[in-house]
């Protein structure tokens, strides 16, 4: 009889575990509404708007230690026959600002173009305006970072190579921010920003096909400045 009955509560527990499981896996699948990867309609549904709300609760999720689980390696071959990223991010490229990981996105979401001091030149507008007319993407971000050696070198006049060409075009935002010193954390975030903000200026300037786009509402641009010390990205008023 206690065989029987254990037998009995067995069966009764794994009938329980299968059917928490199973709507486990349909609470899963009722919340994952977007693509699995970005898609041709994904990306043609979204907006300039809807783009950086996107990126926004993707670093919420980072900072918040809430990141979503994904499978890179399926990833590979779902995204293998095109790419539809919804955003492309001018990045500096600090080995401390990984775009995709601090927006939480996954392979095929954004195009990352990374430079030291997140210049701008022939060769990043030229990335941006394939990201925008070419492949779709709604979004241009540029993104400064606090304790930024790029521009620390700037205001110091720091010469180097071919650094010294690159560093000249930051010297602009140094000139913008007044006297300071690169010891000040504060004044180099302000130099930061104010680099962002020319650099902006910049691809408004020198790329017609670019200003066409964002002057029709087809595209956004927003600068942004990223916490290393916090992981927080907070985007620069228009």
């Amino acid at each position: 009889m206690r065989r029987t009955t254990f037998a009995i509560g067995l069966v009764s527990l794994a009938l329980a575990v299968s059917a928490s499981a199973l709507a486990q896996t349909s609470a899963d699948t009722k919340d994952k509404k977007a693509p699995a990867v970005q898609t041709a309609e994904s990306q043609a549904a979204m907006t300039p708007a809807s783009a950086l709300e996107k990126l926004k609760k993707g670093n919420a999720r980072f900072v918040e230690k809430n990141m979503r689980s994904r499978d890179w390696q399926a990833k590979v071959p779902a995204t293998a026959s095109g790419q539809y990223p919804f955003a492309a991010i001018l990045a500096c490229m600090d080995s401390r600002t990984p775009i995709e990981i601090i927006f939480d996105q996954g392979i095929g979401d954004v195009f990352g173009i990374r430079i030291a001091g997140n210049i701008v030149n022939e060769d990043e507008l030229g990335s941006m305006e394939y990201a925008t007319k070419v492949v779709g993407s709604k979004l241009l971000v540029v993104l400064g970072h606090t304790s930024c050696g790029a521009v620390k070198g700037s205001i110091d006049d720091a010469k180097l190579g071919n650094l010294t060409g690159l560093l000249a075009r930051i010297r602009p935002a140094v000139s913008a921010s007044g006297p300071g010193s690169s010891k000040d954390d504060a004044y180099v975030t302000k130099v930061a920003q104010a680099n962002v903000s020319q650099a902006m200026k910049e691809i408004r300037e020198k790329s017609p096909t670019i200003k066409a786009q964002l002057d029709a509402g087809t595209v956004g641009l927003v600068g942004a400045m990223y916490d290393l010390s916090t992981g927080k990205v907070t985007f620069l008023p228009d």
